[in-house]
């Protein structure tokens, strides 16, 4: 699996007007795609956490969020076996269906894009199709969250399943929002380089079984 940043899905929907105007050679390929498209489907960058995995042989599923109109923040899983994409939404009735679709659209697109234009080999080239991945918005068993934090459950809803509910546990709700900001934001402090051998007994964040 990969985690992609939102600059991953800002270029993707700002350049995809100008990705679906260039005009493709006789197989399909050859369009004008955001820069910096191979790095990603490499994983070489960030540079500072880069892990050199290819998507679909070495990576299987990606996370990324997803910024809608500089105010509400929507999660999504690509699974790329499946030519499919899980949309996890907190406000659900803040997006119509037809808003959803085309902000899905540069990813449904370009992700399959990627994976025949960047293959190594003609070989891996055939594997894959342009045609256009599906998508579906989740809604049941989804936490709903209240206006504000909006990022802060798309981003859970990225690392349950990353580390491998096949749910979402009944800690994640408004009323642990506070205690679960103040432990994501330990964890960033105690990951970056330079503390990651200082020992914080401040903080017990056990009642959280999201954390094990």
């Amino acid at each position: 699996m990969c985690f992609l940043g939102h600059v991953f899905s800002r270029v993707r929907r700002d350049k995809y007007e100008d990705f679906k105007s260039s005009m493709p050679d006789h197989n399909g390929v050859g369009r004008r795609l955001p820069g910096g498209s191979w790095n990603l489907y490499a994983c070489i960058v960030p540079t500072f956490c880069a892990f050199n995995k290819i998507w679909g042989v070495d990576v299987d599923d990606i996370y990324a969020s997803v910024n809608f109109q500089n105010d509400h923040w929507l999660a999504i899983w690509i699974l790329i076996l499946k030519r499919h994409i899980v949309v996890w939404d907190n406000i659900v009735k803040y997006i119509s269906h037809a808003q959803l679709d085309e902000v899905m659209e540069p990813f449904l697109t370009i992700v399959p894009y990627l994976l025949v234009e960047c293959a190594s080999s003609n070989e891996e080239r055939i594997k894959y199709s342009l045609e256009p991945f599906t998508y579906e918005r989740a809604t049941v068993g989804v936490p709903q969250c209240q206006a504000g934090d909006c990022g802060m459950y798309a981003l859970k809803y990225i690392e349950c399943y990353a580390l491998g509910y096949t749910s979402f546990t009944a800690v994640f709700c408004d009323k642990n929002m506070k205690a679960i900001r103040e432990k994501m934001a330990h964890d960033i402090y105690h990951e970056t380089p330079g503390f990651e051998g200082i020992e914080d007994k401040s903080s017990n964040y056990n009642y959280l079984d999201m954390y094990g």
